[in-house]
């Protein structure tokens, strides 16, 4: 069988083959979910090189994990959620010393539904990726993952209070980068 056709397999039949450790079936399975886990590694990461290895250290947790999944729900899902959390590690490795957090207690308009028209997927992403990382990690986190705000604390070490205020703050740094973009 060749490369192609393995990844047309159902996804029980390429475990199958990677847990008896066939190196064309991981192979395949690689192939088969690499670009979608590319682009989930992407939007957490600050830049190309820094999605690889996210994408690289996610696959190598899934073929070690192989054995644990269970049969029950997605397989896409669940290496979509051992990637973010690998993105999650990546994060609090490189996180150095704490940005001192402001809170936000006045509201703001956050209708920036015109601006967003005219952008595309990519260039939201780049506007997210360029704030400051821990506002930019629990906005994806919320926005992009559904996380509620003590799940985010817990899973980046930080208060729930201080996961709202650097919502709220990426939030009004992200109105105003895409306002000035907007003109």
């Amino acid at each position: 069988m060749t490369l192609q056709e393995l990844q047309k397999l159902p996804d029980e039949e390429l475990i199958a083959g990677c847990l008896k450790d066939k190196r064309i079936y991981q192979e395949a399975l690689y192939r088969k979910f690499a670009d979608k886990m590319y682009r989930v590694a992407w939007t957490y990461a600050k830049d190309d090189d820094e999605a690889c290895d996210i994408l690289q250290d996610g696959f190598i947790n899934v073929f070690r994990n192989l054995k644990r999944f269970k049969q029950e729900g997605s397989f896409e899902g669940w290496i979509r959620r051992i990637i973010v959390n690998k993105a999650l590690e990546h994060y609090r490795a490189k996180r150095r010393k704490e940005e001192v957090i402001e809170e936000y207690n006045q509201d703001r308009d956050l209708s920036v539904d015109n601006v967003l028209a005219q952008l595309n997927a990519d260039e939201i992403i780049r506007q997210v990726n360029s704030l400051p990382e821990k506002a930019a990690m629990v906005l994806k986190l919320y926005a992009i993952e559904g996380y509620a705000h003590q799940e985010i604390a817990d899973l980046m070490g930080i208060s729930e209070g201080t996961s709202k205020s650097q919502l709220n703050r990426a939030r009004g740094l992200l109105k105003e980068k895409l306002n000035k973009l907007n003109g």
